[in-house]
């Protein structure tokens, strides 16, 4: 048996309530060390939490500043500028057509016409205001030759001839060689013949030989000529015109007039200054004597058994045209006429900064006396409804900068989907000034982009009013693509007025 003196239990209690006393003395000492490393935690939390948000707040403020020197969007790129013009083409194929439709319904009275076929354009935007039958196939007749007075044009406008220079007439260009019931302007052998000259006898007198003397010395054939007049055309779209011989004379030349409509304003467009160096000419003179070949002389000649290969004495004719001097602002363009075509008619004519065009094919006449009776009144008919009903507008819409938000890129362009220079306006006969006071342009612009942006995203848009009367709406559209960005510039931009 053992017995545990009092002495021994006292020890172990005391040992005991020791090792409580260090227990509890460490675990306070833990607490207090947690608590410690708590409020250092806090603290260290607090000052970081300080730091982020003044970072936070300097960059905001940062971009706040960028945004507000942000004036212009930065130019794109040309791989940018590229995609974008592929775009356009693919989505807004309207952009490459000559003409158009008119945007709006017009309810003005139609011109009595007594051509079988027709159409009157705006020529400054290409609108269509009246066509009959503009699609059919037809000889264009002497109409061909503004075809060959474009690609010359487009020779004198790359330097490869000037309109000072000397011209050979090879014998297929003299009259005495053309076909019977040739227009002519009277070209012989060895006369001395500037580029000018032929083209004025081209133009004024619808000369056959002038035809045949250019399409020799632009090309040296006709062959080489007849594809480059084929190349113009087929350049342009106009898939019904096709050409043989250069003068019009065969029938089978072809054309339509919305075609010869498209082509007239392609030409009056690139070669504005035709009209008054050519076309607008009332008349023509022609030989004179410093056209007479080395050693002939200056006298009167009898063609009733036909034309020599020296033509000697002068021949005044008239512009082909009946309605120079006649009608108020017309000067141009071609007229043309063989059997099968009719008598046929491209005119413009230019009043109060507007100028409209109109071709008429095959317009009756039993004879030319009828013929150019009838075509002065359809065009007459055409130009004065066209002005007493229709006006221009001028105005090209532009793009607009818009900043955006949320984004790695702070800023792009609104641009017009549609090409527009000017607006044809049905102004009802009213001045230039009256007409003006009508037409409200209103522009809806996004009040704010954020995030991510497709290129050729539509935006907004610009509405062309004439009164309450809505003429046209232009879609604005995105120029380029911006990806969104991170979240914290989403963040920052979102506190950003």
């Amino acid at each position: 048996m053992t017995i545990i003196s009092p002495k021994s239990s006292d020890q172990k209690n005391s040992h005991t309530l020791k090792n409580s006393k260090n227990k509890n003395r460490s675990q306070n000492q833990q607490n207090q060390n947690k608590n410690k490393n708590l409020r250092i935690a806090i603290l260290s939390f607090a000052i970081l939490l300080f730091v982020a948000a003044a970072s936070f707040t300097s960059f905001t403020i940062h971009r706040s500043v960028q945004f507000s020197k942000i004036t212009e969007a930065e130019p794109l790129s040309l791989d940018e500028q590229l995609a974008f013009s592929e775009y356009l083409n693919s989505a807004y194929p309207q952009n490459n057509e000559i003409l158009h439709s008119l945007p709006y319904n017009c309810s003005a009275d139609k011109p009595q016409v007594y051509a079988e076929s027709a159409i009157l354009i705006d020529v400054s935007n290409g609108n269509i205001i009246y066509e009959k039958n503009a699609d059919e196939v037809i000889p264009p007749a002497s109409m061909t030759k503004l075809f060959a007075m474009y690609v010359v044009d487009q020779e004198v406008s790359n330097g490869l001839f000037s309109y000072d220079d000397i011209i050979p007439l090879p014998p297929e260009s003299w009259a005495c060689n053309m076909p019977p019931h040739s227009s002519l302007m009277f070209l012989g052998e060895g006369q001395r013949v500037t580029l000018e000259e032929l083209l004025l006898g081209l133009s004024i007198c619808s000369g056959n030989d002038a035809a045949y003397a250019i399409a020799y010395t632009i090309s040296g054939s006709m062959e080489k000529f007849i594809a480059r007049m084929n190349k113009v055309a087929t350049d342009l779209g106009l898939t019904h015109t096709h050409f043989v011989e250069s003068s019009g004379y065969s029938e089978e030349n072809t054309t339509t007039a919305r075609e010869m409509a498209a082509f007239c304003r392609i030409y009056l467009s690139e070669h504005p200054d035709c009209l008054k160096r050519f076309h607008s000419v009332p008349s023509f003179t022609y030989p004179k004597k410093h056209n007479l070949a080395p050693g002939d002389v200056f006298e009167q000649q009898d063609f009733t058994n036909g034309y020599p290969r020296h033509i000697t004495m002068s021949i005044t004719q008239k512009n082909t045209n009946p309605l120079l001097g006649i009608l108020q602002g017309c000067d141009g363009l071609k007229t043309g006429f063989i059997d099968e075509s009719g008598y046929n008619l491209a005119l413009t004519a230019f009043r109060d900064n507007t100028r409209f065009l109109s071709v008429t094919m095959l317009g009756p006449g039993n004879s030319s006396r009828e013929g150019q009776a009838n075509r002065i009144h359809d065009g007459t008919e055409l130009m004065e409804f066209a002005f007493s009903s229709f006006r221009d507008f001028y105005f090209k819409p532009q793009p607009h900068f818009v900043k955006v938000y949320g984004a790695k890129k702070m800023s792009l362009n609104l641009v017009p989907a549609e090409q527009v220079d000017s607006i044809c306006i049905p102004s009802a006969g009213l001045s230039a000034a009256e007409a003006a006071k009508k037409i409200r342009i209103n522009t809806e612009l996004p009040e704010r982009l954020t995030g991510q942006i497709i290129q050729g995203t539509q935006l907004g848009q610009i509405q062309i009013y004439y009164d309450t009367y809505l003429l046209n709406t232009i879609p604005l559209i995105t120029d380029r693509t911006i990806e969104e960005s991170n979240f914290i510039v989403k963040l920052a931009d979102s506190f950003i007025k």
